[in-house]
């Protein structure tokens, strides 16, 4: 008798690498409490939110070469 595992293995390793990618991803969102697609849901809401904040000047924000100037300081 063969393992219904193995078999559905060795069929999705047949499958093009963006649909391995999207199998993984849905065995892997059956695992988990919140599915990915809540996540996903919760960072798009996430997004929207800080970027209104900065459209209505709420959000103090730095120069990038400032950024990257005070990073080198730290950890030269």
């Amino acid at each position: 008798m063969t393992d219904p595992v193995v078999e559905l293995a060795e069929q999705a390793r047949s499958l093009p690498a963006d649909e391995r990618s999207r199998l993984v991803e849905l065995l892997l969102e059956s695992l988990h409490e919140a599915p990915l697609a809540e996540v996903d849901a919760a960072w798009a809401r996430e997004i929207e939110r800080r970027v209104a904040a900065h459209a209505r000047g709420e959000v103090i924000t730095y120069a990038a070469e400032d950024v990257f100037a005070e990073a080198r300081r730290i950890a030269p």
